[in-house]
């Protein structure tokens, strides 16, 4: 019923309310042009200075009047609770959640403070010369060296005792969905300045407003949200917070304890995912998996295994080939023996079983990545790759052959009518392997490592528990041959 009464408030509203508030808001903008021009006339793209004089003086009201008439024009009743901080007592406003494009009304109610945005906005015409009338600063994608260009600006600006206006940071740097607080980027905490939180609220029946990575097009909620008789927002100022010693000597701490405190007033919980957590979410949609395989808390491994964007993106990669045929996007004990060319052996089921840290049966994304970090990673060594090498080269010609490959992973994984061949020939480019087809298999694959040092340690044990034997845990010979595969396995280690 709610959606069939839209419907009909959408045909009928829209008739009168779209044209006239598109009219509306376009007559602003042109109204504002003029005196944005003026305050940013020759001023340089990236300003040294800070617009001062009479030039701020007589535009700055200007904006700020035709900034909220922006607003009202577009049907948004706005509620402001809570003191707004002068410059001195908070050189930083720091919003959340950042659900929206309409999100820009808070920097309208803190008085035009600066906001941090891309360069590419400030070329679009007629929007662009209006934020640079608030002084923005501007990070470019293509320099390498932008992210430290805009803490130090951030810095300089937040040190200056009020000679720049305040800047406003959306730290979640993404849109949310308004349900939890995501990581905070640490930018805004970085100059160990006090900040101001600053809350955002849509008390709707009918959200025409959130802008996320899934659902309407600017277009169509600009759209919608035009056909509302109004649209409700919460602005609220919190107390300022101020950091201690050890929150500015580390802003992540910083970060989490102001995330902390807005999500205890929001009354919504906090999460570690991050804005690359989006990215891996859209990747995983266009290699056909669920969206939310991504979500990994990128952040928080990336740190913890020392993992960039391009690695983990190329893992998406590699577990879509995996995942894809599977329900649910997640990988079996199946899926994982076909994408090894390998059948199911107890071999495989312990390194499967290390894989699946939760022990549900089935592989996520998250437990791939930790998975080829922690396990195979640190196994496929050049030491390891060479001395699997000799291992399956029986006759130490310097090369393997298919028979040599096979008797090998026949006595690795107990399965004495193993078929190779389709493994084998991904491999080799000939009728035999070479140690540098090999090793770069062996890159390519880091899975494999970890079978190849399960039988090294299986091999080690079956050394160790011969009788009158004196050895050490290396290979010390290659002459190795299936039937010894049953013994060894009884004395076999827990990786």
């Amino acid at each position: 019923t709610v959606f069939v009464n839209f419907g009909f408030q959408i045909f009928l509203l829209g008739i009168i309310l779209l044209p006239i508030r598109a009219l509306l808001v376009a007559l602003i903008l042109l109204l504002a042009w003029p005196f944005a021009a003026i305050s940013t006339a020759c001023c340089p793209e990236k300003l040294t200075h800070p617009i001062a004089g009479w030039r701020r003086k007589v535009t700055q009201p200007a904006l700020k009047f035709l900034g909220r008439a922006l607003f009202f024009s577009m049907g948004f009743i706005v509620t402001v609770k809570g003191k707004i901080a002068s410059p001195l007592e908070a050189p930083i406003f720091v919003a959340a959640p950042h659900s929206t494009f309409f999100d820009g009304i808070a920097c309208v109610i803190a008085g035009l403070p600066s906001m941090v945005s891309r360069n590419e906005n400030a070329q679009v015409p007629v929007i662009g010369r209006l934020l640079r009338a608030v002084q923005p600063v501007l990070v470019s994608r293509v320099d390498p060296d932008s992210r430290k260009t805009t803490i130090n600006e951030i810095i300089k600006r937040a040190t200056s005792g009020g000679e720049w206006p305040q800047i406003l940071v959306f730290p979640e740097g993404t849109c949310t969905n308004r349900s939890c607080l995501i990581t905070f980027k640490p930018g805004a905490f970085i100059p160990g300045v006090p900040v101001q939180p600053v809350l955002l609220r849509y008390p709707n029946k009918l959200d025409t407003v959130t802008w996320t990575w899934q659902g309407y097009t600017f277009f169509q909620l600009c759209m919608l949200t035009f056909c509302q008789p109004f649209t409700k927002v919460e602005v609220e100022f919190l107390p300022v917070q101020v950091p201690n010693d050890e929150e500015k000597s580390d802003p992540v701490l910083f970060a989490n304890k102001v995330r902390n405190i807005m999500a205890d007033a929001l009354e919504i919980p906090v999460t570690d995912h991050t804005y690359e957590d989006c990215r891996l979410m859209i990747s995983a949609g266009q290699l056909t998996l669920p969206m939310e395989a991504g979500l990994v808390e990128f952040t928080k491994i990336s740190r913890k295994l020392k993992l960039d964007w391009d690695g983990i993106r190329k893992h998406l990669d590699e577990y879509a080939s995996i995942a894809r045929s599977s329900k649910g996007g997640r990988i079996g004990i199946e899926e994982f023996a076909e994408y090894l060319k390998l059948p199911v052996s107890d071999v495989l089921r312990q390194l499967f079983a290390l894989f699946d840290r939760n022990h549900d049966g089935s592989i996520d994304f998250r437990e791939y990545v930790i998975g080829l970090a922690v396990l195979c990673n640190p196994a496929n060594t050049e030491e390891i790759i060479q001395v699997a090498f000799k291992l399956f080269d029986v006759d130490e010609d310097g090369y393997i052959t298919e028979e040599e490959f096979s008797t090998i992973l026949q006595a690795s994984l107990g399965v004495p009518d193993l078929d190779v061949s389709g493994l084998f020939k991904e491999i080799a480019q000939g009728d035999s392997i070479s140690y540098e087809e090999f090793k770069s298999f062996a890159l390519k694959h880091p899975e494999y490592a970890k079978i190849f040092t399960t039988y090294l340690d299986l091999q080690t044990c079956h050394v160790f528990s011969l009788p009158e034997v004196r050895a050490t845990p290396s290979v010390t010979s290659n002459k190795v041959s299936p039937e010894n595969h049953e013994e060894s396995t009884s004395d076999k280690k827990d990786d």
